[in-house]
């Protein structure tokens, strides 16, 4: 991996982590496009960027995160991220499997797009405006919808935005706590990703990778750099987008661009 190839990914994790439209598929098609999907530090790289993105929503939203006097937020997102972490690490082996494929990675971007269309028609009737009011049941239920991001394509944002709708949160306010858990979902994802796991091809550590050439963590510093900056602009795209036109402008696109990726990684690549 080249610096512009790490800078091109690192904006995409940035554009794409909150969106409800795949971020690990468009990192995906993007390593693919270059020829280094294969490759243990693009892998890496491609899940230590994330925490450029947890940044994002930690600084935007630091009221929230650093009010300690309200332990019940600390305690639903703490409950809400077990499923995640229990399903992801008993699965990691098969996910990485299906990271190397991009096809049906484009597949599940179309369903999920057809999915998107029509999703505001069907929770028309919120009763959660404030995430306060969001119970710890409806916390781990979300958690729990979460899960469906464990296959690339699917979109993590748009798994637990789906969930908390489902639960009765309106469309900001679902949003809004698909950012909140994101947080420590990602952060122990990166977490095992760069501490605990061993790759496959090289047989070495995540830190291994990253400490390997000074090159590595040039390019693991200024990836996360590049991924908080875009994180924070789509972020606030993204909500003023949703209040306005609800997730129809985000199903259309995923179904062109898994349609377009098909025809590419089928017929072309």
């Amino acid at each position: 991996m080249d610096l512009i190839e790490a800078i091109l990914i690192a904006i995409v994790e940035g554009l794409t982590e909150y969106l409800p439209v795949s971020s690990t598929g468009h990192m995906i098609f993007t390593s693919s496009y270059f020829g280094i999907q294969e490759d243990d530090f693009t892998k890496l790289f491609q899940v230590s960027i994330q925490f450029g993105a947890i940044l994002a929503v930690v600084v935007l939203y630091w009221r929230k995160f650093f009010n300690f006097s309200k332990l019940n937020f600390y305690i639903k997102l703490a409950l809400a991220v077990v499923p995640a972490l229990i399903l992801g690490y008993l699965f990691d082996d098969y996910i990485d499997e299906i990271l190397g494929n991009p096809i049906p990675i484009a597949i599940v971007l179309i369903v999920g797009g057809f999915i998107l269309l029509f999703i505001d028609n069907y929770f028309k009737n919120p009763v959660v405006a404030e995430e306060e009011d969001i119970s710890i049941k409806k916390a781990v239920t979300i958690g729990f919808w979460q899960c469906l991001a464990m296959m690339p394509g699917t979109s993590r944002s748009a798994a637990s935005i789906i969930g908390g709708m489902q639960q009765g949160l309106t469309r900001q306010v679902a949003a809004e706590f698909s950012f909140f858990l994101a947080v420590p979902t990602m952060l122990a994802v990166t977490c095992y990703s760069v501490f605990l796991k061993t790759y496959k091809v090289s047989g070495l550590k995540g830190y291994e990778l990253l400490t390997q050439s000074g090159d590595n963590m040039k390019l693991f510093v200024i990836g996360n750099i590049i991924a908080f900056i875009v994180a924070i602009i789509a972020i606030k795209f993204f909500i003023g987008v949703i209040k306005k036109y609800g997730f129809k402008p985000w199903g259309y696109y995923r179904i062109v661009a898994g349609t377009l990726l098909l025809i590419y990684f089928i017929y072309i690549k």
